[in-house]
């Protein structure tokens, strides 16, 4: 191992590294916020103004998996399908079984163009997470309350604004039906409400929640083209997929395989035929991983996107403007600084630490949501009740 990669290692980086996405997106943050003025007179100019100041965060992570840990992310896609991506406006169906599976979908966000129109359906408690959840609501992300008469006329609201985005600004709607991330108690919990519904069992995923997608579909139609089935694996040649590996320095290898799903050709007659394509759809998505899980790799056709610098451009921009003040106080303090502020500034270091960490723990499965796990919990009640 170079003496790089062991200097990839050192905390003192990574505290650097969280010290420059933390003051870039608070300056981000800022800048949205002035920009609502614009927004009653011009939302076209405010979405590009938004795309761009999201992006210039948001690639600070995919510099991260990219240049910095050496991650890569390998597209299991027919050539006719690949023709389209980075091109239209689209809806991402992705299993969510791992702490990172969401930045390889970044990735390739980043490689096709489409990382600043991005967008999620996320708790409402998300808007005001700092950083990425203030970017997430001026970027006008979907946020849900996971009560389903106000969710219904969110989801409605909102699927009308995003199709109004500015010509050649994608957009790209992130959506987890499972609901919550895979974890092997939850997904016992929800193979046991499939057995009792009749559901197709699923090895690798939860059992899709419908109401959401059922809706979603209804407000897209003639509007959205697309879905994009994408499933997410990493493969064992690479680093545990953990932000804090890619944090590290430690490349992790993962497979997409994606495939195109017009929108038109979803059933939306009733919707318990759309629920039951949904259900399907999963059903396929698990056949794609166990196949994974039994020969190692995705079959089909193979595409490498190639990276773009743009991301990394960007990072040493910020790092520039940032690090150059940062030193020079640092140097000031220490060779000329009182005992109080050396012993301030250190007292900061320790906090600012332990936000890095924190922000780091948000992503690991572990500490994950408890929403899947009580909604199987009271969906198994009313079956024995």
């Amino acid at each position: 191992m170079g003496v790089w990669a062991q200097m990839k290692k050192w905390f003192v980086l990574h505290l650097l590294i969280g010290y420059v996405f933390v003051v870039s997106g608070l300056i981000v943050n800022f800048l949205m916020l002035c920009s609502c003025i614009i927004w009653p007179f011009n939302k076209v100019l405010y979405r590009k103004i938004n795309c761009l100041l999201a992006y210039s965060h948001w690639c600070q992570f995919t510099f991260l998996a990219q240049w910095w840990s050496g991650s890569d992310c390998e597209l299991i896609i027919s050539p006719e399908d690949e023709k389209y991506v980075g091109k239209e406006h689209a809806l991402i169906i992705m299993n969510h079984k791992y702490d990172i599976d969401w930045l390889m979908g970044w990735i390739i966000a980043e490689r096709y163009a489409m990382l600043g129109g991005s967008k999620i359906y996320g708790k409402q408690m998300l808007r005001y997470v700092p950083l990425i959840g203030w970017a997430w609501y001026f970027t006008e992300s979907i946020f849900l309350k996971r009560n389903w008469e106000h969710d219904r006329q969110v989801i409605m609201r909102d699927l009308k604004n995003l199709t109004h985005f500015p010509v050649n600004y994608w957009v790209t709607i992130l959506l987890f039906c499972e609901g919550t991330r895979f974890t092997e108690e939850k997904h016992k919990g929800s193979m046991e409400v499939a057995k009792l519904k009749g559901y197709p069992l699923l090895k690798h995923h939860l059992l899709p929640r419908s109401k959401g997608f059922v809706l979603t579909m209804h407000g897209l139609k003639g509007k959205l083209p697309a879905i994009y089935d994408c499933t997410v694996a990493f493969r064992k040649d690479g680093a545990e997929p953990t932000l804090m590996n890619i944090l590290a320095g430690k490349a992790c290898k993962a497979e997409m395989h994606v495939r195109r799903i017009r929108t038109e050709d979803v059933p939306t007659t009733t919707d318990e035929e759309c629920a039951d394509w949904l259900r399907k759809f999963y059903k396929h998505k698990d056949d794609v991983y166990e196949s994974f899980v039994q020969k190692g790799y995705i079959e089909g056709n193979r595409h490498r996107q190639p990276r773009r610098y743009r991301d990394l451009l960007m990072w040493l921009f910020w790092a520039v403007i940032l690090c150059v003040p940062l030193f020079s106080y640092l140097g000031k303090v220490f060779l000329s600084g009182t005992l109080t502020q050396q012993l301030t500034l250190l007292v900061i270091v320790a906090v600012a630490s332990i936000g890095v960490r924190a922000m780091i723990g948000v992503t690991e499965i572990h500490r994950g949501s408890g929403y899947g796990k009580a909604k199987i919990q009271e969906n198994g009640s009313k079956k024995t009740s």
